[in-house]
C-alpha cells in the first residue's frame, strides 16, 4: 500500500490556501503589459530568481524578446520595455537599483511581491502581492505559520503565478504546444 508524503501534501494545501489570497486581476494584468511591450526583461535574485529565470525561457517559447536582467547579451532597457520583479522582500539591493535604473529610462515595472508597499512595488504599475514570509521580513503576520522554510511559499507560488500568465498568453497568441516547442533550445 502507497504511503502518502505529509510533507508534500501539506506544502500543496498550503499554496492552495494562499492562492486564494492572488488577485486575479494583477495576474491578467501583468499578460497585459507582457503583451504590449516591445520588449520584457525579467529579474529576482536567489530562489525567486530562479522561478523568474523559468518564466523567462517559457515567454522566449511563446515567441516574446525577452532577457533574463544578468546575463552577457542582456541589452539596454528602454522607454516602451517592460521589466519584471520577482521579490519577496521587494527591497533586495541589486532588484532595487534595477527597478531605479529602469524607471529612469522610461520602461513599465511589473513585480511579484509579498510588500507592494515597499520600493519595487511602489515603482512598479503592476503588483502582483503574494502572501508570505522571507528571512528578510520585518512582519511575519502576512501569513499564517507555514511548515516549509522562509521564503519556500513564496517562491513556490511565484512559479506557478507565472505559469498560470503562460497559459493566458499562449491562450490569447493562439500558440500550439508544436509552436512553442520549435522555440525550444537544440543546442541541448
Amino acid at each position: 500500500m502507497m504511503e502518502k508524503c505529509r510533507h508534500l501534501q501539506a506544502i500543496l494545501e498550503e499554496l492552495v490556501a494562499d492562492a486564494q489570497h492572488v488577485d486575479g486581476k494583477a495576474v491578467a494584468a501583468l499578460g497585459e503589459a507582457i503583451a504590449r511591450a516591445k520588449r520584457v526583461f525579467v529579474a529576482g535574485a536567489g530562489r525567486s530568481g530562479f522561478a523568474a529565470r523559468a518564466f523567462s525561457n517559457r515567454l522566449m517559447h511563446l515567441g516574446y524578446q525577452v532577457w533574463f536582467v544578468g546575463e552577457p547579451t542582456t541589452p539596454s532597457i528602454q522607454q516602451g520595455d517592460l521589466l519584471i520583479v520577482g521579490s519577496g522582500s521587494g527591497e533586495t539591493a541589486s532588484l532595487v537599483t534595477m527597478a531605479q535604473k529602469a524607471h529612469k529610462q522610461g520602461a513599465e515595472i511589473a513585480t511579484l511581491t509579498i510588500y507592494p508597499d515597499h520600493t519595487i512595488g511602489q515603482l512598479a504599475s503592476t503588483v502582483i502581492r503574494i502572501p508570505g514570509i522571507t528571512a528578510k521580513s520585518e512582519d511575519a503576520s502576512t501569513k499564517a505559520a507555514t511548515v516549509q522554510p522562509t521564503g519556500s511559499s513564496f517562491e513556490q507560488l511565484s512559479w506557478l503565478i507565472y505559469d498560470s500568465v503562460v497559459i493566458a498568453l499562449k491562450e490569447k497568441t493562439a500558440q500550439t504546444d508544436a509552436q512553442m516547442f520549435s522555440r525550444h533550445a537544440n543546442l541541448e
